[in-house]
């Protein structure tokens, strides 16, 4: 116990003594502190100064370096006759002390007072937070005078260069400068990109409608093909977000979208209801909707993708354009085009013609002069189109004795029109058919269009291809470079009074119509002084003459009305004596001299037509010509069955295979397919 008991003692003292030997460290510290130093009083309150700040760090870093290395030596020579207890256990695991002098440790052993340190490691943090603090309140504008005044109680800690700090408010005007401009311009351009699309969308034609679309019947039932209409919708996000993940180089949830995208179009194939669909849709939209989840997570942002699809938009747009371009080309080549049993019919009927030798007939001459019959004059190279508007007309005729169709074809098919009705002839009718060929007064000294025909400037627009009005142009000139506008067939309507001199009145039918019934009381209207009866095409602002007409041109714009409402070439009845008094041909000359650039109109008959009858057409009632078979699917039905005369206008002609298909039956019923000529060209139902 005593032997525990003097150590014990022992261990004070020694304590006891180094204790005694930190205290005179600390006061030797503190007087070399005060005496060493070469700062004075008045630089100490000279460094609450910003321009003092770094000459005092620098003199006090070289200071404490000083300080670290006679710390170090004062250090060395107060340990030399420390003795250290030392406690430990041995390998028996008992305990054992031992006394070593601190003079016989080795270098690698440091001497540290553990709360110096800590009270020093509490110094530094303060002096960064005041630092930050102090660089925050400059950038706010907070100045040294206002923490002089008191105004703001401020203590700097490191020292900073003016001359930087001015650097650094400079780069931070700049960058503010530099934002603010870079928004007005991401606002000024979002406004300008909507604005566009806005003006786009009011010019978005709306008539074609693909195959999806809101407006269709299978979508007015709310709950009706929802799921087909939930996968498009999806592919078009997907085919979104893949893109802007391309462009933040998110290359795996690219492929995933990629992949989606394909496997949910797969799914969709043609279908055009949910009852088309593959029994796998509902797992594959489920699939997408995952899939869609993830990439809003990553990739939403609003601007973002509001441009994507407005950019998606305008693409789809573009690309409807373009179909509709080559859409327009084909329809007009296709319109152009004769099929191959069209092609076969007249050539049947020309060799039969020519082996037969029917050049000897006679054909009723008082009867074709006849003013108190009816008269019907109808101008085509199309055989089956023509025996369709006779057989039509003749068949619903009270009196078909007293009705006399004049028919006038070209050179190339006269033979043809001649062989067919003289083997298919209306029954009691009476059909003439003649060759504009024969006419010897239509010629280009006497025909304004015959002699435009003629010109260079005519024979480049149609015969020149790199020409720039030619169909590379665009689809506006397309129909115009129509065939038909080169025969005088077309224009042969503007001539009656010539052709057919001996008569009074005389009804004009274009070859694409079909009559329904009698029409002998067009001969009884009372046109009130007026050339030509027709029905009226204008409903609200659709088919009026600044339709047709260019009123840009000072000529058209000083002589007619651009609210005048058209009329229909198809179905007219026209006073010739009326004509013959108002000198309508003479006119008609004038006009088309005057449009021989084509700056007036664009070519074709209507145009023409509209200024030369011009507060010269009585209007008919609408019931007798019912128009926009070759181009309307949505007429209404009980208009079209209560018509007098329905007319295919447009491209989609009853013997095409454009024709629109619940239209072709009101065309087909009047021809007889039994007939051994069509039966051998193969034109059937």
């Amino acid at each position: 116990m005593e032997a525990c008991f003097r150590i014990l003692i022992r261990s004070s003292v020694v304590l006891l003594l180094f204790s005694f030997l930190q205290v005179v460290f600390l006061v030797d510290l503190v007087s070399a502190d005060m005496l060493d130093t070469p700062l004075s009083r008045k630089e100490l309150k000279g460094y609450q100064q910003l321009n003092d700040c770094e000459k005092y760090s620098n003199r006090k870093e070289e200071y404490y370096k000083s300080y670290s290395s006679a710390d170090q030596v004062d250090n060395n020579r107060g340990e030399e006759g420390i003795e250290i207890i030392a406690t430990y256990s041995d390998a028996s695991g008992a305990i054992q002390t031992s006394a070593v002098k601190s003079k016989d440790l080795s270098a690698s052993w440091i001497w540290e007072n553990t709360a110096e340190k800590n009270h020093n490691e509490r110094k530094i943090g303060q002096a960064s937070e005041d630092s930050f603090e102090y660089d925050m309140n400059r950038s706010e504008g907070i100045t040294e005078r206002q923490y002089a005044k008191g105004d703001i109680q401020y203590q700097p800690k490191t020292a900073i260069n003016p001359v930087k700090l001015k650097r650094q408010k400079m780069r931070q005007e700049r960058r503010k400068l530099r934002t603010a401009k870079l928004i007005n311009l991401n606002e000024e351009t979002e406004k300008q990109m909507q604005a566009a699309a806005i003006e786009r969308s009011k010019h978005l034609n709306t008539t074609l409608r693909g195959k999806y679309s809101v407006w269709r019947n299978e979508y007015e039932s709310p709950h009706s093909n929802t799921m087909l209409k939930l996968m498009m919708d999806q592919n078009i996000m997907a085919k979104a977000y893949a893109t802007i993940a391309r462009s933040k180089n998110d290359l795996a949830l690219f492929d995933s979208l990629m992949e989606h995208i394909k496997e949910s179009q797969f799914v969709i194939g043609e279908a055009n209801s949910d009852a088309e669909l593959h029994p796998d849709a509902l797992d594959r939209a489920k699939a997408m909707g995952r899939i869609l989840s993830i990439a809003k997570n990553q990739l939403y942002d609003f601007a973002v993708v509001a441009r994507k699809l407005r950019a998606m938009l305008q693409s789809t747009e573009r690309n409807i354009n373009e179909l509709k371009r080559k859409s327009a080309f084909l329809i007009q080549l296709a319109a152009k085009t004769v099929p191959k049993p069209l092609h076969c019919l007249p050539l049947q009927l020309t060799t039969d013609y020519f082996l037969r030798d029917h050049g000897s007939e006679v054909v009723n001459k008082k009867k074709l002069e006849d003013p108190s019959l009816y008269h019907y004059a109808i101008f085509s190279d199309n055989v089956l189109a023509t025996s369709v508007v006779v057989n039509s007309t003749a068949l619903h005729a009270k009196e078909p004795e007293n009705h006399v169709f004049h028919i006038v074809t070209d050179k190339l098919n006269f033979a043809a029109m001649k062989m067919w009705f003289l083997v298919n002839s209306p029954v009691d009718a009476s059909v003439q058919v003649e060759n504009i060929d024969d006419f010897k007064w239509l010629n280009s000294s006497y025909c304004s269009v015959l002699r435009q025909l003629e010109s260079a400037r005519i024979k480049e627009f149609y015969f020149k291809a790199n020409h720039p009005s030619s169909l590379s142009a665009g689809s506006d000139n397309l129909k115009y470079r129509n065939p038909k506008y080169l025969s005088m067939l077309n224009h042969l309507r503007f001539y009656l009074p010539e052709v057919y001199p001996k008569l009074d009145k005389i009804l004009f039918l274009d070859d694409d119509i079909v009559v329904q019934k009698d029409l002998t009381p067009l001969w009884s209207i009372d046109l009130q002084g007026m050339v030509n009866g027709a029905v009226e095409t204008c409903k609200e602002s659709f088919h009026r003459f600044d339709k047709y007409l260019n009123f840009s041109n000072p000529k058209i714009s000083k002589n007619f009305d651009p609210n005048a409402c058209g009329w229909a070439f198809g179905m007219n009845i026209f006073d010739l004596k009326e004509w013959k008094k108002r000198d309508i041909t003479g006119i008609y000359h004038h006009w088309q001299d005057m449009n021989e650039d084509r700056t007036l109109w664009k070519l074709g008959s209507l145009p023409p037509g509209l200024i030369t009858f011009y507060n010269l057409t009585y209007p008919l009632d609408r019931n007798w010509h019912v128009l926009g078979l070759g181009y309307d699917p949505a007429l209404n039905q009980t208009e079209m069955e209560n018509a007098a005369v329905i007319h295919y206008n447009g491209n989609y002609k009853p013997w095409l295979n454009l024709a629109v298909t619940k239209y072709r039956s009101y065309w087909s019923k009047y021809i007889q397919f039994d007939n051994p000529y069509l039966r051998l060209c193969n034109i059937n139902e």
